[in-house]
Formats: structure tokens, C-alpha cells, sequence
């Protein structure tokens, strides 16, 4: 997934922003915040969104180093790119590898901003990112990666003062990289602790997290969790249903702080696109995926619509329609009866970064294949609007599949949706 941000701020009116923040943003609670700028009034309301992703520069900022005025101004092109495209809401990633993007009291400032994990950038990038979104009409929805600690596996290398380096028994090695220990009750409080501090902070839109929780698997490599388990698994049949009760436990708890703290703002989820294939459960999807969010990833998307324990889902389908072993028309139709009678959204996560590939395959050589996602998915009533990654590509479109898309589907403005009932 994807970075955002940039534009200008002085770190006067930043910390004169941040203090108001404290009391009046938390009065006037999200649905005040995006405006209508530019919309004419009664434009219905559709997910157009793009994800902005900071974690190793993938979007934004575009190097690590650069001065607080070039940061900031990288940033709002990419939100003057997204207003231009008439997309509507960023997900904007804000803590990328346990680490923050605002002056947090509980972890480090994010090395892709400087180059130094805990050095201090000199601005607020999600103070700034909140109030530039505004005040162009868009929604923003800060983007949380709640496990995932560093792309190395080397502690040394983290700021001194980082939670993973004053309790080294909640981190796990695995597949190269860090993570958090997701069967630790003590960690899945600390991370709720970590992003609810933002969401009190900030006018924010929404929470949103991505397809990471326990990680990917690797071949011949096991997630070290049988301590944890041992000590915190005791009434489960397996490891593997314990796991997906700690995923779900983040889940319904952080839900819940979040209309505590911020009554009105969405939590929404962006999980790899296949639950389960129909071969190994008869509720699946007719595909042949290798990765199942349910098996390998221990997420239960399926359910968590279906409960309605989430405000809207954006599950990636990130393959082509007709796709031999995971057809995007086969996947669309399949989540649009999950969320059939659910109060939970359905938005569709594509991947603009694919069109003008070739090593992605014949079928995203052709920049119309974006424009006909969204034509097949407007005929499910179900999907009620789309997420592109990412930010870099919305905004230079080197294939142009983005402006076939605006052009085909984005004629009119629409609303960034609000949270329902």
C-alpha cells in the first residue's frame, strides 16, 4: 500500500493547531471536517480514494532528508493530484513500522521522513496532511499498521528510546523483518494505545488498516508465537483459531476506542482480496489463490462484514478480469454477497500501479482494463465506491488509466461517504 503528503506550515501555527485540536476538533468530530469545496451541493456520495503510502518512500516523502518546505510541498501536490482526478478521501499512512508521523508520546518519529528514526522533523505531517485535505474537500483517513515493527531484523538499528527495544519479548523475527507479537495481551493494548493517540488528537475522517496482521508466510519459516501461545492459549483447539482471536480481539477493540474517543469517524480494512478459495471451504471464492486471509494471515474478513464490526471493507483485488486462477469478476460478485444485508461499506481496492506494466501481464498493457473494473463492479449495487494504489500513480499516470477512469466514471464530483449507523 501507499504514502502521502506534503505542503507548507509554519511550526508556529502547527503547534497553535495542535492545541486547539485537543478541545475543539474533538467537539466538532469528523463529519464537520471535509468540506464541500468545489462540490455542487447534493454531489451523492461514493468512496473515490487513493492510498498515500510513506513506509520506504514509496510515495511520499519522495527521499528521506529533504527540508520540512519541500516535504510539505510534495504533499499537497499529491492532494491537489488526488482533487484534480476528483477522487475524494487519502488514506494517508501515519505509522508505517511503529513509528509515527506526529509527535507521539508512546513511539518514535518515522525515519522516512529524515533518514533517522526519533529525529524530529521540525513539522507535523499529519496536523499539516489533515488540514490541507480539508481544506481541499477531501476526507482523510489515517493509515495504521498495527504489527509490523521494521523492514530488518536487527533491534540495534531502532531508536533507542522504541518500545520493541525496552521490551524485546514482544517482537518476533520473521521473513526478514520485526513484528509485534499480535498473542500478547500487553501488545495489542500498547498498539491500540499507540494509534488511539492520534485519532484523539486529530479531526480524522477515519482509522484505517491495511492486509497486515500476522505476517505472510515464508517458505520454510514459522512464526515464533508457541511461548505466547502456551501462556495465552488455553481453552482453543489450535494455534491457529487462537490466532484469529487475537486479530479479531484488535479488531472489536479498536472499534470501539475509536467512537470513544472520536464519536463518528470511520475504521475501515484493506485485506488481501481472497478469504478462503472454494476448494477449501465451500463458503469461498471460485479462485485458486496461493495466500487465504483466513489460513495464512488469520483474519476473518468474512466475518468481520458480516458482524458489521466494521464500518467499510476494501478488499484488494488487485488481478485482472479474466484472470486464469483469480478473476476480479469472480471476486467482486463474491464480496458483493458478503456485504449483502451487512451495514458494512463495500469499496474496491485496485491497482493502478499494474497498468502499463508488462511484467504484470498482457491484460494491464492495456490502460482500459482499470476503466472496465468499474464498469463491471457499477453492476453490483453492493460496491459502493474505489481505492487506488497509489498516490505516485494517481497522481503522474504514466499509462493513463487514471484519466480513462475520471473520464469514463468521475464526469461529476462526488461526497466522501460518512460513517452509518
Amino acid at each position: 500500500m501507499g504514502p502521502v503528503s506534503r505542503r507548507a506550515f509554519t511550526v508556529a501555527s502547527l503547534s497553535a493547531l495542535a492545541t486547539a485540536r485537543g478541545a475543539a476538533a474533538r467537539a466538532t468530530g469528523p463529519a464537520a471536517s471535509a468540506t464541500s469545496a468545489g462540490r455542487p451541493r447534493g454531489a451523492a456520495a461514493e468512496m473515490r480514494g487513493m492510498w498515500l503510502a510513506t513506509v520506504a518512500n514509496r510515495d511520499w516523502p519522495s527521499r528521506t532528508g529533504l527540508s520540512a518546505s519541500r516535504q510539505r510541498g510534495e504533499l499537497t501536490a499529491l492532494l491537489d493530484a488526488a482533487v484534480r482526478r476528483r477522487l475524494n478521501t487519502v488514506m494517508f499512512q501515519v505509522r508505517p513500522t511503529a513509528d509515527a508521523l506526529w509527535p507521539s508520546p508512546y513511539e518514535p518519529w518515522s525515519q522516512w521522513l529524515t533518514g533517522t528514526q526519533g529525529r524530529d522533523p521540525g513539522w507535523d505531517p499529519l496536523a499539516f496532511a489533515v488540514e490541507e485535505a480539508h481544506a481541499r474537500g477531501l476526507a482523510l483517513h489515517a493509515w495504521f499498521n498495527p504489527y509490523r515493527v521494521a523492514l530488518h531484523t536487527d533491534p540495534s538499528r531502532l531508536a533507542a528510546a522504541h518500545p520493541a527495544r525496552r521490551h524485546p519479548d514482544w517482537v518476533v523475527r520473521h521473513g526478514g523483518k520485526l513484528y509485534y507479537n499480535p498473542g500478547l495481551p500487553e501488545v495489542r493494548a500498547f498498539v491500540q494505545r499507540a494509534m488511539l493517540d492520534a485519532v484523539e488528537k486529530y479531526p480524522l475522517d477515519g482509522v484505517h488498516f491495511d492486509d497486515y496482521f500476522y505476517p505472510y508466510p515464508e517458505a520454510g519459516q514459522t512464526f515464533d508465537d508457541r511461548a505466547a501461545y502456551e501462556r495465552h492459549g488455553g481453552g482453543f483447539t489450535s494455534r491457529a483459531a487462537w490466532r484469529r482471536d487475537n486479530v479479531d480481539r484488535l479488531v472489536r477493540e479498536t472499534a470501539a476506542g475509536i467512537q470513544r474517543v472520536r464519536p463518528g469517524a470511520q475504521f475501515g480494512i484493506s485485506p488481501f482480496g481472497v478469504w478462503r478459495n472454494a476448494s477449501t471451504d465451500s463458503r469461498g471464492s471460485d479462485t485458486r489463490a496461493g495466500v487465504q486471509t483466513y489460513d495464512d494471515l488469520y483474519a476473518d474478513t468474512r466475518m468481520w462484514v458480516r458482524e458489521g464490526w466494521i464500518d467499510y471493507v476494501v478488499p484488494q483485488l488487485y488481478w485482472a478480469i479474466g484472470h486464469s486462477a483469480v478473476d476480479y469478476a469472480t471476486l467482486v460478485s463474491w464480496w458483493s454477497g458478503v456485504a449483502r444485508s451487512s451495514r458494512t461499506r463495500l469499496y474496491v481496492g485496485e491497482a493502478l500501479y499494474k497498468e502499463g506494466d508488462a511484467s504484470e501481464g498482457a491484460a494491464w498493457r492495456d490502460a482500459k482494463e482499470l476503466t472496465r473494473h468499474l464498469t463491471l463492479a457499477g453492476k453490483h449495487p453492493q460496491v459502493r465506491g474505489h481505492v487506488f494504489f497509489a498516490a505516485k500513480e494517481v497522481a503522474a499516470d504514466p499509462a493513463g488509466a487514471m484519466a480513462r477512469v475520471v473520464a469514463d466514471h468521475y464526469r461529476q464530483p462526488a461526497e466522501p461517504p460518512r460513517r452509518s449507523p
